[in-house]
């Protein structure tokens, strides 16, 4: 060590053990520019510590510059126990704020918090030591023991005390168990029924505990306490939002009207006017939003689609032009929006060029999905199906839904052959995709090739044996075939098991029973599946167990009230000419 190292720590610790801290000169100011002659005022300091009437001896200065040069080297293990020690030795308050700065940077949980305690001890009146400690002690999760300190906070700072509570509610609030939190913070805001923070603090609490109750009460204490305090009126509305969204806005609406340049409680107001479709007077407070942030671009985006929304499509390509050209909102995005809107007036091959344009982003592949849709609306199939093919695709859900959608162009093309080659292509890459493997079995069916539909299907259900449509495909057909019918029934029972409220699957087993000749059966599981769906398929079964039952007449109304609503349907058309002649 140079001699002025070892001067400059002797220095240091004849300072930490004199009982009157040594006066030294000021230093000599830099030159200052105009603009930095005037300093700003000084924080208001603490209360000078108490410190112990003690000689320095050889000893602790050895102890001392022990300790000091283990720390430098890294030796944190026996800086923070030789610290500690002449602390404890000496009793002074900076040596034990030494130690506890050099606990804490150890990373030691309960060494910091041995530290902490003993500085707590020799300096009472140190806020900064009860600050480390009860956050310390919080983050460890020990909240009992951090309560005594963070009351001697509150009770020292009353010139603060709001923020004190802001302050302890943001390291209370992501302890695990909310309950306990609560606890703490009530018993923290108990002495102080006139700061309103305490009882926001208690009300965030509430509701992160699920106390929706004790919330609210709390939170109108504080606006009580507070009327102007738009924090306390936005967690009132969104405690309301989900059970009494009518109420919620109602508050915020009253609070705008006292208090009408309030301008992120408007935006909470128009957001949840937006959530409850009230898409009229949300564009009102938004566009009151936007004369006073012009240039706002998420603003000016919100407007554009809630104009949408209402059809106001003229205003809506306002919105998005503007948007456009002053490029202050992501372009991709805008551009989207114009496909839509495009979309909206009918105008395909604008809508096409907009989309073409959003070359990246989170709407990069929609946007590409909806070239393609357009294109074959437009009766370019082949064009379609060559841009799906140049379509990039970031993981294989998207390239899945590549091969799904060329699949089902050609299917509805009248081409199913070629849509099953398709799938049957995307199968050779993704061999084991549960999608994939569903859509080219329906396919194999669809083109008779029944043994490939059962092969594919029953591998779907040995790779995902809870995928209740499988059972309920392979189960329905055989019924359809009238071929292995207990076998057929086992799989479609499998499949209300795993899926016991999909009134197709309840068809398909009402359909299976009714094969099994269980017509009583049959008929509840019907009943039951027509509720929930009047899907005109299982309008027909329904008939058909009715009309076997000798209720012709509640088979037939069944029959024409959903033909008349469905007057399309095949599966009713030949129902209807099977049994009436119709």
């Amino acid at each position: 060590m140079t001699q002025m190292n070892y001067l400059i720590v002797c220095c240091l610790l004849l300072t930490a053990c004199a009982q009157t801290p040594p006066r030294t000169e000021p230093a000599q100011p830099a030159a200052q520019s105009p603009a930095q002659s005037v300093a700003p005022p000084e924080p208001q300091a603490e209360p000078a510590p108490v410190l112990p009437d003690m000689e320095l001896s050889d000893e602790l200065l050895y102890e001392y510059l022990l300790t000091e040069i283990a720390n430098q080297r890294g030796h944190s293990a026996l800086a923070v126990t030789g610290s500690a020690d002449i602390a404890k030795k000496t009793g002074d308050p900076r040596l034990a704020k030494r130690a506890a700065q050099l606990a804490i940077e150890s990373g030691d949980m309960s060494k910091s918090i041995d530290a902490l305690r003993y500085w707590c001890e020799v300096e009472p009146t140190s806020i900064p030591a009860a600050r480390m400690l009860s956050s310390i002690l919080l983050r460890g999760g020990k909240l009992d023991e951090a309560q005594p300190e963070l009351a001697r906070i509150l009770e020292a700072e009353k010139a603060n005390q709001g923020n004190e509570f802001m302050q302890i509610f943001q390291m209370v609030a992501s302890h695990p168990d909310k309950s306990v939190a609560l606890k703490l913070m009530r018993n923290l805001a108990q002495p102080y029924p006139q700061i309103a923070e305490a009882h926001w603090s208690v009300a965030q609490l509430a509701r992160l505990a699920g106390d929706d109750g004790l919330a609210l009460d709390e939170v109108r204490q504080a606006r009580k306490l507070r009327p102007e305090w738009g924090t306390a009126v936005s967690l009132e509305a969104q405690l309301l939002q989900e059970s009494a969204p009518q109420q919620a806005m109602e508050v915020l609406r009253r609070y705008l009207s006292d208090y009408p340049d309030k301008r992120e409680i408007r935006l909470q107001y128009a957001r949840m006017l937006l959530e409850q479709k009230q898409y009229k007077t949300s564009r009102d407070e938004f566009q009151r939003l936007a004369k006073d942030n012009p240039h706002n671009p998420d603003i000016a985006f919100a407007i554009a689609l809630i104009s949408l929304q209402l059809n106001d499509l003229q205003d809506a390509e306002k919105q998005l032009r503007q948007l456009l050209e002053k490029g202050n909102k992501n372009q991709d995005t805008v551009q989207y929006y114009l496909g839509q809107l495009s979309e909206a007036k009918e105008d395909e091959n604008r809508a096409i060029a907009y989309y073409r344009e959003v070359k990246s982003g989170e709407y990069q592949f929609a946007a590409q999905l909806r070239v393609v849709y357009l294109l074959n609306k437009l009766g370019k199939l082949e064009e379609a199906r060559e841009y799906l093919h140049q379509a990039p695709a970031v993981d294989n859900q998207q390239r899945v839904q590549l091969i799904l959608i060329e699949s089902q162009l050609l299917h509805e093309a009248k081409r199913a052959e070629d849509a099953y080659l398709v799938l049957q292509q995307g199968l050779e890459k993704l061999p084991n995709h549960p999608d994939l493997l569903y859509a080219t079995g329906m396919m194999a069916e669809k083109i008779g090739k029944l043994e490939v539909f059962e092969q594919l299907i029953r591998k779907l259900i040995q790779i995902k044996p809870d995928h209740a449509h499988a059972y309920n495909v392979l189960g329905y057909s055989l019924l359809e075939r009238n071929e292995r019918i207990p076998e057929a029934v086992e799989l479609v029972e499998k499949a209300l098991q795993l899926a016991p409220d999909d009134p197709a699957i309840m068809d398909s087993v009402g359909w299976g029973y009714y094969r099994s000749g269980r017509l009583n059966e049959s008929l509840d599981m019907l009943r039951r599946a027509f509720t929930n769906n009047p899907d005109p398929e299982i309008a027909a079964h329904l008939g058909e167990v009715l009309w076997m039952r000798g209720d012709k007449d509640e088979a037939r109304k069944i029959w024409q009230d959903s033909f008349k609503s469905h007057p399309g349907s095949v599966p009713l058309q030949t129902v209807i000419e099977k049994f009436t002649g119709q």
